[in-house]
């Protein structure tokens, strides 16, 4: 199952406390460079109207998207990925995760079958062991023994170059977030993520992170304002040392910079989830979820202030609304009804 993490109140107090005062104006240009070529687009499953994996690819085709977020080894989208020139994201599901972890054998039997039968007629780009897991009892037990079996089993076919493994992880791990210099991973986090942060590293593979915005504005839009949040602000938001923010996606992504350096590393991020919804909730309308995708679509490729020039990767969440998640925002993060029109206009190119 799909999940989100929705922003600790927390862990973003701070950031919070100061995303605030900018008057709110969504017409305002973004100040970035284009971004089309860092985008993806996840690929939920969680519904009982949505159209066959085959005019899903070929949507994904026509809009000229070039990476799709694929959380589980659906065989029937994999099918229909091949020769499609897709780069994939797959997701190892959560409730596989002890199994993998326990059995190498059981690690090297979900990589024939789920990559090398499917290779390279399907680009897999990355291997995401695990969603939002970190920190509890999944994490302690079988996160990074299972990242491990994985990374042996594609090492043993010789594709640990092409395909890279990592977990993903929401923002909920950070204990300390404002000013984003001041990153760091809160105790219960830091546990796991200081040796799977050494694995990665050794790996040269990213950590995957969720990155909402709009839970920390819908938490608090008296004390967070819309424009930081849909980056619409017309000026500086947050000043920390020698960087500028003028928006709260750029904020957090920061933080999580900052955090990851404490740990005496420099591992990349790519941004495995990140939308605002088009109903349901405080501020979910077709027209914020337009300004938000569009302009994070126009902003990836500039990097953050902390890594200026560095594109993003970032994967927008979602392609479809989901009849089958829990009512209200849940079913209302889809930029395209099941029908596969779109719920309001965006362009990827």
């Amino acid at each position: 199952m799909v999940t989100r993490g929705a922003l600790s109140i927390d862990g973003f107090a701070l950031v919070v406390s100061v995303l605030v005062a900018v008057p709110t104006d969504t017409n305002l240009p973004v100040n970035s460079t284009s971004g089309e070529q860092s985008i993806g687009v996840c690929y939920g499953m969680l519904g009982d109207n949505l159209p066959p994996p085959s005019e899903v690819v070929s949507l994904y085709r026509s809009n000229n998207i070039g990476r799709m977020r694929l959380y589980s080894p659906n065989q029937a989208a994999l099918q229909a990925l091949r020769n499609s020139n897709i780069q994939v994201l797959m997701g190892v599901p959560n409730e596989d995760l002890q199994s993998l972890a326990s059995d190498p054998s059981t690690a090297s039997d979900w990589v024939q079958s789920n990559v090398v039968a499917n290779w390279p007629s399907v680009t897999f780009r990355y291997i995401a062991v695990g969603n939002e897991v970190i920190p509890g009892d999944l994490a302690r037990y079988y996160v990074l023994p299972a990242m491990r079996n994985i990374q042996s089993a594609l090492s043993s076919v010789g594709l640990q170059d092409q395909i890279k493994v990592s977990t993903a992880v929401s923002t909920g791990v950070l204990g300390s977030s404002y000013p984003p210099s001041a990153g760091a991973f809160s105790s219960a986090a830091k546990t796991y993520l200081s040796p799977i942060l050494q694995f990665l590293a050794s790996n040269a593979a990213p950590l995957f992170v969720n990155v909402y915005p709009y839970f920390t504005y819908a938490d608090n839009p008296s004390e967070v304002s819309l424009s930081s949040a849909l980056f619409t602000a017309p000026g500086v938001v947050v000043q920390d040392g020698q960087f500028g923010y003028r928006n709260l996606f750029d904020a957090i992504v920061d933080a999580v910079h900052a955090a990851i350096e404490v740990e005496g590393s420099d591992v990349a991020i790519v941004v495995s989830e990140s939308g605002w919804p088009s109903a349901g909730g405080t501020a979910a309308s077709d027209s914020n979820a337009k300004t938000y995708n569009q302009n994070l679509i126009r902003h990836v490729g500039g990097g953050t202030p902390r890594r200026s020039g560095r594109a993003i990767e970032t994967y927008l969440y979602e392609m479809f609304d989901e009849n089958q998640k829990a009512s209200g925002i849940e079913q209302k993060f889809g930029m395209f009804h099941p029908n596969k029109q779109p719920v309001y206009p965006i362009s990827f190119s």
